[in-house]
């Protein structure tokens, strides 16, 4: 039997937890980061979005990019408490859950607490209960696998659910840049865009053999999630306490793969 992945991501989470408990700035580009000579975007309203303002981007150079973004203070406390919220509706439909950051997750749903048939009814059910609780809203990707619950959680942003059938995902991942395949960063991009490799097509029509060759075990990686292959279990908190120090070290998306 497939299993049901739920991938949860909440909208521009840090940004929207400040424009919620202050209402006076919504509707303005702001970035949550601390205003210094080193100060670095934690995350960006969509607002500050649309003049290329980013997350892990320099403060001086978004107030460059953005001359009237304002510049919130983070309250990682907040946070946490928001994230406590959302972990208990998680916990309603499953205990097979494993976190990647305080607003992101995913949910192994195949045999869920309440015995609903559809992941997606149950993503559907758990962005509504989201928005009643916290007065936040998050995307949700739906699938069989982590890879393209990940990726379907990202295409409708803000506010998506995404699904993504077995059925349609071999067409699906063809079409994708590479660039959205996961654990391609911008220098493995480089690398594949001078190997001719632009698409999940692309990458399909690499052997494996090639693939190996240059980008070592990540090759067996790219090579099986072109064709819709991750065997890869949803890991739950209690499991993933053994693996933390990896989670630290190097960072969720890397540590993962």
């Amino acid at each position: 039997m497939l299993m049901k992945v739920i991938h949860i991501d909440m909208d521009a989470f840090f940004a929207n937890v400040e424009l919620r408990d202050n209402p006076e700035l919504r509707g303005k580009p702001i970035a949550v980061g601390h205003d210094a000579e080193r100060g670095v975007v934690s995350t960006a309203s969509y607002e500050a979005r649309r003049f290329g303002v980013h997350s892990a981007q320099s403060i001086q150079v978004a107030k460059r990019l953005c001359p009237q973004l304002i510049i919130v203070e983070p309250h990682f406390q907040k946070y946490k408490e928001v994230s406590a919220q959302l972990h208990e509706i998680f916990h309603d439909y499953t205990d097979l859950i494993e976190p990647i950051s305080l607003d992101e997750a995913f949910l192994d749903v195949t045999e869920n607490k309440k015995g609903i048939e559809l992941g997606v009814d149950i993503a559907r059910e758990i962005k509504q209960r989201i928005r009643e609780a916290t007065g936040l809203t998050a995307s949700a990707g739906v699938s069989y696998c982590k890879f393209l619950a990940k990726i379907a959680s990202d295409w409708r942003k803000p506010d998506g659910l995404t699904v993504i059938h077995p059925d349609r995902a071999l067409d699906f991942i063809a079409q994708l840049k590479i660039e959205k395949i996961w654990g391609v960063g911008q220098k493995t991009a480089e690398k594949m865009h001078r190997m001719g490799i632009f698409t999940g097509l692309d990458l399909r029509n690499m052997s494996l053999s090639r693939l190996t060759q240059e980008f070592g075990k990540m090759g067996q990686v790219f090579y099986d999630f072109s064709r819709g292959i991750d065997n890869r279990p949803v890991i739950s908190e209690w499991e993933r306490k053994s693996v933390s120090a990896c989670y630290q070290r190097m960072g969720a998306e890397e540590c993962q793969l």
